[in-house]
């Protein structure tokens, strides 16, 4: 169930990150926050006028007990397979991956520029990864590359991978697919 437009109380302190800083903060107990984004395993929430996103592991903290914020299907375990990684498989893991503040994957966004993957001696994968960010100074890019690095590692037989963020070329909203557009009224 999505609960974006949804106003709660926080049942306990739950750590946070403001949005677009970066900043983590604790939002105290039986503090109001209304859920604006809920994709990607993570929930963005407003609370004192500010944006702030809460890992979806801390879903309880907003009464929603054990549920996750938008399982995808790319964490879900999977039976271990060995050889040559379609890299397909990559970029659907990352379109599982969201900027806090736009409510559209990053692939749709334009910011993914490659994907290589290369076969290792030891039958697993390395895959690296170029990419960028809407705005340079982004607080959040940290957050938004980790969260690159631990879906792309939940793809079966990934071993490792290298995100190289750059701003060249520098993103623009040229860059966006036309569904991207669409869902953000930009046409």
């Amino acid at each position: 169930m999505n609960h974006a437009g949804d106003t709660l109380t926080t049942t306990r302190d739950v750590d946070a990150i403001l949005i677009p800083l970066g900043t983590p903060v604790t939002i105290p107990a039986g503090a109001l926050v209304m859920i604006t984004q809920e994709l990607g395993g993570t929930y963005t929430v407003s609370v004192n006028g500010n944006l702030a996103r809460i890992e979806g592991k801390d879903a309880d903290a907003l009464g929603l007990g054990n549920e996750v914020a938008s399982p995808e299907p790319s964490t879900v375990a999977k039976p271990h397979k060995e050889g040559p990684l379609d890299e397909q498989e990559i970029w659907e893991a990352l379109k599982t991956c969201y900027d806090p503040e736009i409510p559209v994957n990053i692939v749709d966004l334009g910011l993914v520029y490659d994907v290589h993957v290369v076969e290792n001696d030891n039958g697993g994968n390395h895959v690296d990864i170029v990419m960028t960010l809407t705005a340079p100074g982004c607080g959040m890019g940290p957050f938004i590359v980790d969260d690159v690095r631990a879906k792309t590692l939940a793809v079966d037989n990934v071993s490792d991978v290298e995100v190289d963020l750059t701003f060249e070329p520098t993103w623009d909203r040229s860059m966006m697919s036309d569904e991207a557009r669409l869902q953000l009224g930009m046409f």
